[in-house]
């Protein structure tokens, strides 16, 4: 480390002591361009001028005078023309224009020969054009001279000449050579950002495009490669050692295809993030793959416009809003104009962590209130809706992990079930507008307590649809990235402390999606809904756990970390199901988004059912309260008899 910062300051010295002595050899080829504009225009051709020798050297020190004293004072001379932009070109053609002009007055008050206006503007004329030329050969030169081409050897000898400087060769050992993924608008940006940055710690080596136009071609100086001419033969000739994805809107297959075929030949892979919309904060970033990115799913499109437009001047109750996805449902919601955000949560910390950071980002613009209260606390509930008449309640208060709850059964009860009735009673009795429950694909045929009491929760809101004026709706969909208590945390604490990395059985496969696109669902959910819909996201292909561990690994960058399987917990399946067998599909506008339908219960079978649950709770007896849970919800089956169909 120590002696690549020594290297660092020795190229910097050695890079200011270059810097007088190009801008001098730059004065002198300027000299000389000038020197041979002179001659061929008053000497070789002088035309009906006739200038006497006497004529031609006061001619040559008025036009030289005036041309490189505006030069000077422009401090065209001043300018890093190996990066100079198209502002540097018109600075220097403003400053040969007042040059011309000064030289045009002077020749008409001193007392020396005279020559016509064509050639006096000829002389400057073409003195400017061998400046600019000299200038956009030495800038492309510096660019692309570094290139395994023969264009670019050429060029590196150009660059030799121009200012004693070889191409590449300050920088060019310690360089990363990379191919870039995409050679449009952000590929191209990322090579010129580097090509013009001398302390850029990569060197494009070519660019990988499906475009005909382009394959074949180079774009400053760079190769254009197709997918099938980057063969392994074809970037080792180059040298590369990572390669980067500049292509934003590439298909998540497609990506997915390419980033195993380069992982498996051994490349490092890269993203380079380009902003195309104006954010705040936004920045270019070269960086490694999230884990996020690695599950290659389409992302969710929401329709923005009849998402905002509903929301915009309402009350929003959000149960467990300081929560993962209650958070996100906050953030979301604020841009989306409320009336009023009431965030209710049993963890303060949580709440707090939300309000404070609305707060920062909405000030007084956005009217938010915070409620310390459980939703099993049904009189503080009441108080709630007393006190604020909220129209829309999206509840996310729930526990929700799996072993846990499976010791904690009547506390799950409790919370889940008891919870999520409570809610839909004061809902009606206080005249909201429409109930949004957020489940999980454990809902169906569960195996386990958690999953069980959101079936129940599923089945109170489905047949809480089918009396009222309340409009219900539930969402359900896979394991949330990066959600507290999830997989993603667990494995980065674990290879933070040198592993191993633990997975229960290598045979696990889940749906995930991120924290975002939960929300969006959630909130789209009621923006579209009529009454009693279970919304379930088209998740695309599910992960294998193995396979997810197995990529953290790698992007951690950790040598050594071991996987270890640790056997099933309590509860837990192998495979997860979004859908029910016997329950139908209906369409949406979003194509990623679906309806299921299956009959609802009536309300006085939800009532026995919820009965029989507050009989079991009573005793205190978790055993005796899964069992009860059982009974209640018929899909309820021990994970035992599920795992052993499929090992």
């Amino acid at each position: 480390m120590n002696k690549t910062n020594e290297n660092n300051r020795e190229l910097k010295r050695t890079q200011q002591n270059s810097t007088p002595n190009i801008r001098w050899m730059l004065v002198g080829y300027d000299l000389i361009v000038y020197a041979v504009v002179a001659i061929i225009l008053l000497v070789i051709y002088g035309g009906m001028d006739k200038l006497s020798s006497t004529g031609i050297l006061q001619q040559v020190c008025l036009s030289a005078l005036c041309i490189f004293a505006a030069r000077l004072l422009g401090k065209i001379y001043g300018q890093v023309w190996r990066y100079g932009g198209i502002q540097c070109y018109i600075r220097l053609l403003f400053t040969d224009t007042i040059a011309f002009i000064v030289y045009l007055c002077l020749e008409l008050m001193l007392p020396v020969q005279k020559i016509t206006f064509a050639r006096m503007l000829s002389l400057a004329s073409l003195n400017l054009l061998g400046a600019l030329a000299l200038r956009m050969m030495y800038r492309y030169a510096y660019k692309c001279g570094n290139q395994k081409t023969v264009g670019g050897k050429i060029l590196s000898i150009l660059l030799r000449l121009f200012s004693g400087m070889e191409a590449g060769n300050e920088k060019e050992v310690q360089k990363i050579k990379v191919a870039i993924i995409g050679a449009g608008r952000v590929g191209v940006g990322l090579a010129e950002d580097l090509l013009n940055n001398p302390e850029a710690a990569y060197i494009p080596r070519g660019f990988i495009d499906v475009n005909k136009e382009k394959v074949g071609r180079e774009i400053h100086g760079i190769p254009v490669w197709s997918e099938d001419e980057a063969t392994f033969q074809k970037l080792g000739e180059f040298e590369v050692q990572e390669i980067i994805f500049a292509i934003p809107s590439m298909d998540a297959d497609k990506k997915k295809a390419l980033y195993e075929y380069y992982k498996n030949a051994g490349y490092k892979l890269k993203v380079y993030d380009y902003p195309t919309m104006y954010t705040a904060g936004g920045k270019r970033h070269l960086r490694e793959f999230d884990i996020e990115e690695l599950l290659f799913r389409k992302p969710l499109v929401v329709s923005d416009e009849r998402t905002n437009a509903y929301y915009k001047d309402k009350i929003v109750l959000i149960t467990g809003g300081g929560g993962s996805i209650g958070s996100e449902l906050c953030r979301q919601l604020a841009k989306m104009n409320p009336k009023k955000i009431i965030i209710l949560d049993i963890y303060e910390n949580g709440a707090y962590d939300v309000q404070q950071e609305l707060k920062i980002a909405y000030g007084n613009k956005l009217d938010l209130q915070i409620e310390i209260c459980s939703i099993t606390h049904r009189k503080a509930l009441e108080k709630v809706f007393e006190k604020y008449h909220p129209q829309i309640i999206i509840n996310a208060a729930a526990h929700k992990h799996v072993p846990l709850m499976e010791h904690n059964c009547v506390e799950a009860i409790y919370n889940n079930v008891f919870g999520t009735q409570n809610l839909v009673e004061l809902c009606e009795e206080y005249g909201a507008e429409r109930f949004m429950m957020v489940s999980t694909d454990k809902a169906v045929n569960p195996t386990n307590v958690m999953g069980a009491t959101k079936r129940m929760c599923e089945m109170i809101v489905q047949s809480a649809s089918t009396h009222g004026k309340v409009k219900y709706s539930a969402t359900r969909f896979g394991n949330v990235l990066g959600s507290a208590g999830s997989v993603i945390p667990l494995f980065k604490r674990q290879i933070a402390n040198g592993g191993p990395v633990t997975v229960t059985d290598k045979r696990i496969i889940r749906y995930f999606m991120t924290i975002p696109e939960a929300s969006q669902l959630v909130l789209q959910s009621g923006a579209i809904a009529n009454n009693g819909e279970l919304f379930v996201l088209d998740m695309g292909q599910p992960v294998k756990i193995m396979d997810l561990a197995e990529n953290m690994i790698r992007l951690s960058g950790v040598q050594g970390i071991e996987i270890v399987e640790t056997g099933l917990r309590p509860g837990e399946k192998l495979y997860e199901e979004l859908l029910v067998k016997t329950e139908e599909l209906d369409k949406t506008d979003n194509s990623m988004i679906f309806i299921e339908r299956d009959t609802a219960l009536s309300q006085e079978e939800i009532y026995q059912k919820i009965q029989v649950l507050k009989d079991a709770c009573d005793t205190g007896d978790d055993l005796i309260a899964k069992e009860s849970l059982r009974s209640v919800v018929p899909t309820f089956k021990r994970p035992e008899d599920v795992n052993k169909e499929i090992a």
